[in-house]
C-alpha cells in the first residue's frame, strides 16, 4: 500500500456559513466546449456546489470527481463545479477520460482560491501554488450555506456532511 507523509496545511481563512463569496469569471468547461461564465451567472439558476482540487490529474482530484460522479451529485437540486488551477484543454481531457457530468472552471493563476483564502504554496515550487481541497456550498446569493477545508494532505471531503446539506433542501 502507497504511503504518504501527512502535512499540516494549518488553518485557511475562507469564508464561512453566512458569508457572500466574490464572484469571479473564468472558462467554464464541460464535455462539449467552454466558455468564460461566472459564478453570479450560475447562481442567478439556484443553489452552486464549488469543488476546489488539486490539479486535474492528481490523486485526489481523481478520487474526489471520481466519487461525487459515483454518489450521484449531479442529481441534486444544485449545480456542482469545480474549480483548479488545470487548463480549459487539461480539463476537457479529464471529464473526457473520467465520464464526470460535471463542468470545471479553469484558474491557472489560483487566482479565485486565493480570493476564498483557500490557495496552497506548493513545496519548493517558488510562485506556484494550487487550491486546497474545499468545498462551499452557496445560495443564489452567493451567501455560503455550508463550507469545508482541508487542514491536511492528503485529505478527503466531508462527503456525507455536505449531502446532508444538499439534501435539507
Amino acid at each position: 500500500m502507497m504511503e504518504f507523509d501527512v502535512v499540516d496545511l494549518g488553518p485557511a481563512d475562507h469564508p464561512e456559513p453566512g458569508d457572500e463569496v466574490p464572484d469571479f469569471t473564468r472558462p467554464l468547461v464541460t464535455d462539449e466546449f467552454w466558455e468564460d461564465r461566472s459564478l453570479s451567472e450560475l447562481t442567478a439558476d439556484g443553489r452552486v456546489v464549488l469543488v476546489f482540487t488539486p490539479m486535474d490529474g492528481t490523486f485526489l482530484a481523481q478520487y474526489t470527481w471520481d466519487e461525487l460522479r459515483d454518489r450521484g451529485w449531479d442529481e441534486y437540486d444544485a449545480t456542482v463545479v469545480g474549480v483548479t488551477i488545470s487548463t480549459p484543454y487539461v480539463h476537457s481531457r479529464f471529464i473526457d477520460d473520467r465520464d464526470l457530468p460535471f463542468a470545471l472552471f479553469a484558474d491557472p493563476t489560483n487566482e479565485v482560491a486565493d480570493a476564498y483564502g483557500i490557495a496552497h504554496d506548493l513545496d519548493d515550487m517558488t510562485g506556484v501554488s494550487e487550491p486546497r481541497l474545499a468545498i462551499f456550498v452557496v445560495d443564489e446569493d452567493r451567501v455560503v450555506e455550508d463550507a469545508w477545508v482541508t487542514t491536511e494532505w492528503p485529505e478527503f471531503l466531508a462527503y456525507d456532511e455536505i449531502e446532508a446539506t444538499l439534501e435539507s433542501a
